[in-house]
């Protein structure tokens, strides 16, 4: 009887140490996450936006944080509130990268390379691939030579994810036939009505689905990665995009998944000069309170901490750090690649900052501010990545 009481009383104190430690830590969290914050996402009917709302609740249930979602209709809607410090964080895609980077629609005068810190980072089931008709003969991204491939206006993210997957197998816009189109739906219109061969997408878009059903029917040639060679290739082009088994989309499932190619979405950031302490609270809160969210919005479960890839293309914030090392995730080989990719920003905002000194006019910003950053990339002994 003793004996059965003393471990009924040790197995009630350990409940109570283990209870209060956990409101400790808890407690600790709330202290450090501010009372409210504004996020930016895609727009209300992405995955997403509905990631963003579904952790936001869980910030509210769980510390009391208010988080309010603004969605943004393009790439520079979505990073300007975070630019100009009126948003805190941004649920942002792969345009994260190129506002790191300083190119593409952020090759301006009024933008340039942003000092962008990563906080986590979201692993979907999907893939982004160049499909193709069903009944265009191409099986593998060789083939591809000499057919049509969509070129979409004002689509960069989706032109050079075209223009990495056919450098994977050595090929070049000169190799195939450029076809335009004014959007993307218009360039799976085309491949349904015969004007095109293949365009660039996720394997999860609806549109897809529609090629899929049509009497062209889709193909999505793989990317092996054990083709070093050419993902060697792939990455001088566009070094974000990753090997991986996608597991949904068009003609894609569990039972017939598609080896190749992809980045995390969303891709949380915020600006280097937010607080330690708050990033290091939200990233904590985030990871360990993703069981009460990750069910809530399709894609969530993507933030789990197995999911996090530590030597990418962005740097993580000094406070997601911070915590990765004090749960003993965190490498030396992860440390010292986040230590080059702040160089690279370093070396990037210092040769635009000297750019813009030289007063150049609108018209030839851009094509001069994409030689003043090649030319200080190669002499800090850094590759030049995306053009």
């Amino acid at each position: 009887m003793r004996s059965s009481l003393k471990n009924k009383t040790t197995r009630t104190i350990a409940l109570a140490v283990g209870l209060t430690t956990a409101g400790l830590a808890t407690s600790a969290v709330s202290a450090e996450l501010p009372s409210s914050m504004i996020w930016t996402a895609y727009g209300t009917t992405s995955s997403g936006y509905a990631q963003s709302v579904a952790i936001s609740n869980m910030l509210k249930q769980e510390f009391g944080t208010s988080v309010r979602v603004l969605p943004g209709k393009n790439d520079i809607s979505r990073m300007t509130p975070l630019k100009v410090g009126k948003a805190d964080y941004c649920a942002c895609g792969i345009a994260s990268y190129f506002g790191q980077e300083g190119v593409m629609q952020f090759a301006t005068a009024d933008w340039g390379p942003q000092p962008l810190r990563v906080l986590l980072t979201a692993k979907g089931t999907f893939g982004l691939g160049l499909a193709v008709t069903a009944d265009s003969g191409i099986k593998t991204v060789a083939d591809i030579k000499g057919k049509r491939i969509a070129w979409v206006r004002g689509a960069d993210g989706l032109n050079l994810g075209a223009e990495a997957t056919i450098a994977f197998a050595g090929l070049t816009w000169d190799d195939v036939e450029k076809v335009e189109f004014p959007g993307f739906k218009d360039s799976i219109d085309g491949m349904i009505n015969g004007q095109v061969d293949a365009s660039f997408g996720s394997t999860v878009t609806p549109h897809y689905k529609r090629l899929a059903a049509s009497p062209r029917g889709i193909h999505w040639p793989t990317l092996s990665a054990d083709d070093t060679e050419g993902w060697k290739r792939l990455h001088e082009v566009a070094p974000y995009f990753s090997p991986l088994i996608a597991t949904s989309g068009a003609e894609i499932t569990k039972e017939k998944p598609w080896e190749g190619k992809g980045y995390p979405y969303p891709i949380m950031v915020t600006n280097a000069d937010k607080s330690a302490d708050e990033v290091y609270a939200l990233t904590k809160a985030m990871i360990e309170k993703h069981d009460v969210y990750k069910n809530s919005a399709p894609g969530a479960a993507g933030w789990a901490l197995e999911s996090q890839k530590m030597e990418w293309i962005l740097p993580y914030h000094e406070g997601t750090v911070k915590y990765f090392k004090e749960i003993g995730v965190w490498t030396d080989a992860a440390q010292a690649h986040n230590d080059g990719l702040i160089k690279r920003q370093d070396v990037l905002m210092k040769a635009y900052a000297a750019y813009k000194d030289t007063k150049p006019s609108d018209d030839e910003f851009r094509a001069g501010w994409t030689k003043a950053r090649a030319e200080a990339l190669v002499a800090a002994g850094l590759p030049i990545g995306v053009k």
